[in-house]
C-alpha cells in the first residue's frame, strides 16, 4: 500500500517544522512541491532548505505548478470547488506515476493544513475516486495564526472569552456581532480598512506579514492609528516582493463592530 503524508511545516521560519514534521520528512521518499509562479521563488526555496535539512538521502521531488485559479468569479464556491479538483488531479499523478509500491510520498502545507486549506479536500478526493489505493496521514503544523500570537507576545483569545478565525472575504461581508476577537487571514481585500472610524478608535489590531521570515513585518496599536501606516507598509512591500501573507487581530473594546456603508 502507499503512503502519503500531509505535512504542515508551519508559517515561515523553518524552525516551526515540529519534531513529528521532521520524522516524517526524514522516512519521505517523495515530496510533491506545489510552484506558485515566479514571484514566489521564496517559498519554494524554504521547502528546499527544509529538505535538504531533514530528507533522507536519496529522496525525490516532483515539482508541478498551482493549477490557475479564478479569483474574481462571483461564484466563489464553485471556484474552489474546481480549483481543488484540478489540485486533486496532481495528487492522484503523482501517487499514481511517482511512488512505487510500500513508498511514502509526501505534500508540504504551510502552517497547518487544517486551517484554511485545501490540501486535505483535494486528498479526500482522489480516495473517494478510487483509482490509486493510499493510505494517508496528517501531521499538523504551526498556523500564521498562531505564530502572529507569539510573535506579538499575545494570547489569541481573552479569559472565557472565544475568538472567531475568519477570512477577509468573510469580515468584508460584514464584522461579527459579538464582541470577540477577530483572527483574520487571506485578506487580500485589506477588511480593516472597512471598520468605521467611530470604533476604530477603540479597536487594537495585531499586524503581521511574512510572519518568521527574514522579510516578516510587526505592527500593533489602535487601529486608528495604526491601520493608515499598515496600509502603506502592505503596498510597498507587495510592490517589492510581487506578493504578500499577512495575517492579523483585531480586538475591539466596544460590543459591536459596525461597517461604513460604502467599505
Amino acid at each position: 500500500m502507499k503512503n502519503l503524508l500531509v505535512i504542515g511545516i508551519g508559517a515561515g521560519d523553518p524552525d516551526y517544522l515540529t519534531l513529528q514534521a521532521v520524522k516524517a520528512i526524514g522516512r519521505t521518499d517523495a515530496f510533491l512541491v506545489i510552484g506558485k509562479g515566479e514571484e514566489k521563488q521564496d517559498l519554494v526555496r524554504l521547502r528546499q532548505e527544509m529538505l535538504a535539512e531533514h530528507g533522507r538521502p536519496g529522496h525525490r521531488v516532483v515539482e508541478v505548478s498551482d493549477p490557475e485559479r479564478d479569483r474574481t468569479s462571483p461564484a466563489y464556491t464553485e471556484s474552489v470547488e474546481d480549483w481543488r479538483s484540478r489540485r486533486a488531479d496532481l495528487f492522484e499523478d503523482f501517487l499514481r506515476d511517482d511512488l512505487g509500491p510500500d513508498e511514502t510520498g509526501a505534500l508540504l502545507v504551510w502552517g497547518d493544513p487544517s486551517l484554511y486549506d485545501s490540501t486535505i479536500a483535494s486528498v479526500e478526493d482522489v480516495l473517494a475516486r478510487g483509482r490509486v489505493p493510499f493510505e494517508y496521514a496528517v501531521i499538523p503544523g504551526i498556523s500564521s495564526v498562531s505564530a502572529l500570537a507569539a510573535r506579538h507576545r499575545i494570547g489569541l483569545n481573552r479569559v472565557g472569552r472565544p475568538v472567531t478565525v475568519t477570512t477577509g472575504r468573510r469580515l468584508a461581508e460584514g464584522l461579527p456581532e459579538l464582541p470577540e476577537d477577530v483572527a483574520v487571514m487571506l485578506d487580500a481585500r485589506t477588511a480593516f480598512a472597512g471598520v468605521a472610524e467611530a470604533d476604530q478608535a477603540e479597536v487594537d489590531i495585531y499586524w503581521g506579514a511574512y510572519v518568521g521570515t527574514e522579510d516578516e513585518l510587526l505592527l500593533s496599536g489602535r487601529l486608528a492609528e495604526v491601520g493608515p501606516k499598515i496600509l502603506e507598509l502592505r503596498a510597498e512591500a507587495r510592490e517589492r516582493k510581487g506578493w504578500i501573507m499577512d495575517t492579523y487581530l483585531l480586538r475591539p473594546g466596544r460590543r459591536v463592530l459596525s461597517r461604513t456603508p460604502d467599505a
